[in-house]
């Protein structure tokens, strides 16, 4: 099935793949044919992921990058454009949560959760979208942001807030690069168990908040592969500027 999707020999970087949500995509990507650049600061797990995917007959290339320092990323693009060839899909997951109220939440807080959250997104993008208009090629963005961004929470206001300005980005960038051929769109997860949020999950609480959600339950990672396949490939061709919640129907429940 995933050949219907025909990205064989694409090129697709992903940055926060070492583990939870963006070792998920840069599998799926891979599984669909495509050649991934790894990109995160933990090369030992980012190592493991290539061989998985090289295990499984994919090609998975390693990155040590921090994104939120722009000579890293421009130096772990190119890498990736000299070993592969220009990345035409980017899948801009890395991010981190942060549990404080906004009265609680200091400026250390929001400067950390901002500089991943946001403007490593930024720069990564910008990076990204400049080799893609250099190369002629056009290509398929997607930032992960999150219901959050649209339907806040309480005790997480500085990732709500960034997760906001990743979706207002998106649109601003679908717009403005629309005619150099670029697609651009967020995934929007609704709550997924991973590294960052498995604990709440089992907790009590996170238990009594996934049964105010109307499928009353966590989703499962394949769930997310469907709309990754569908904005990376040409199969959503005429989607830009979209915001797309895979929720199990959170932003429309009225509780």
């Amino acid at each position: 099935m995933t050949e219907w999707f025909g990205l064989e020999g694409r090129v697709a970087l992903v940055t926060g793949a070492s583990s939870g949500l963006g070792r998920h995509f840069a599998l799926t990507l891979a599984a669909a044919g495509c050649i991934v650049g790894l990109a995160a600061r933990r090369e030992g797990y980012l190592t493991t992921l290539a061989g998985e995917i090289e295990d499984a007959g994919g090609r998975g290339i390693v990155l040590r990058t921090d994104v939120t320092d722009a000579a890293s990323v421009q130096s772990s693009v190119a890498a990736l454009t000299e070993k592969a060839g220009a990345p035409t899909i980017l899948v801009n997951n890395a991010g981190m949560a942060q549990g404080a109220s906004f009265l609680d939440a200091t400026d250390d807080d929001m400067r950390s959760v901002f500089a991943l959250n946001q403007m490593a997104a930024w720069t990564v993008a910008q990076t990204v979208c400049k080799g893609m208009i250099a190369a002629g090629k056009g290509g398929s963005i997607i930032n992960i942001a999150s219901i959050t961004g649209e339907r806040p929470i309480g005790g997480a206001a500085a990732y709500a807030v960034s997760k906001a300005a990743v979706i207002h980005m998106t649109k601003i960038m679908a717009l403005e690069l629309a005619r150099h051929g670029i697609r651009v769109n967020a995934l929007s997860p609704g709550y997924f168990a991973t590294d960052m949020n498995r604990e709440f999950l089992e907790s009590d609480a996170g238990k009594t908040l996934l049964k105010r959600s109307p499928m009353r339950r966590a989703g499962q990672m394949a769930e997310l592969d469907g709309p990754l396949l569908m904005l990376a490939s040409d199969r959503g061709s005429f989607i830009t500027g979209a915001v797309m919640p895979v929720d199990g129907g959170h932003l429309v429940s009225t509780l």
